[in-house]
């Protein structure tokens, strides 16, 4: 039988821990949740947006191009044919372009901010697991050469679409699970703001097309984010 003692280290044990996370033990349900919400997470996850779609015959199968410009990332799965997912694109002062490789995966992985994340919102706890539902990097990761930009889930669907991010590739995360098995470490992967000229491809089965995209909205209880002060230069830390 657990004694007294042991007991009360077990509860301090806890409440270190969900201070690490950002949550103030024994406050109210509302303050704890407008701290989650406050770097942009939510219980809801999920949606997808996958297409099967034609696409220009000069890449290969098996690459990887993610147009900025389209706001979509791009599987080539065959010549001609490619799985098309929406994304996440980099804010103004965090863009780039270039032609990488995917160097390794992650499952479940770790969130660690930037010192430059933390000093824009002091509030963002200093790490976050791997699996916990408000993880910005979502239930899988994949890291693009020496650079700390990743292709990535979300715990925030309702940014799919937007200029957000600090220079990582945002997915939904149904659709990284669907793209994560198919992606070999090595991969070519090229970064562009090119826009392509794509339409559905007159091939795709059941399989290759996700249902709609469902809308997520932003939770109304989330905290007013600390403005950040605009650059030119991307941070080369992502999220």
């Amino acid at each position: 039988m657990m004694g007294h003692g042991s007991t009360v280290r077990r509860w301090a044990l806890l409440g270190v821990g969900l201070l690490g996370l950002g949550v103030v033990v024994g406050a109210p349900a509302a303050q704890a949740q407008s701290v989650f919400w406050d770097w942009g997470g939510s219980e809801t996850i999920g949606g997808a947006g996958k297409q099967s779609v034609r696409f220009p015959a000069n890449y290969r199968p098996g690459e990887l191009i993610v147009s900025f410009g389209d706001r979509r990332l791009y599987h080539v799965t065959s010549v001609g044919t490619a799985s098309a997912y929406p994304i996440a694109i980099p804010r103004e002062q965090s863009r780039w372009q270039g032609v990488t490789s995917v160097t390794s995966k992650r499952e479940n992985p770790s969130w660690t901010p930037t010192p430059t994340m933390r000093a824009e919102n002091p509030r963002l706890p200093m790490w976050v697991p791997g699996g916990h539902p408000m993880n910005p990097l979502g239930v899988r990761a994949m890291y693009l050469g020496s650079s700390a930009y990743r292709i990535h889930g979300t715990d925030a669907p309702w940014t799919i679409g937007s200029a957000v991010s600090k220079g990582c590739v945002r997915m939904y995360n149904q659709d990284v699970l669907d793209l994560y098995p198919r992606v070999n470490v090595g991969a070519r992967v090229t970064v562009t703001w090119q826009k392509f000229p794509t339409g559905v491809a007159m091939a795709a089965t059941d399989a290759d097309v996700a249902a709609p995209a469902k809308k997520y909205l932003r939770p109304v209880q989330a905290a007013r984010r600390t403005a950040r002060p605009a650059t030119s230069q991307a941070t080369g830390a992502g999220e």
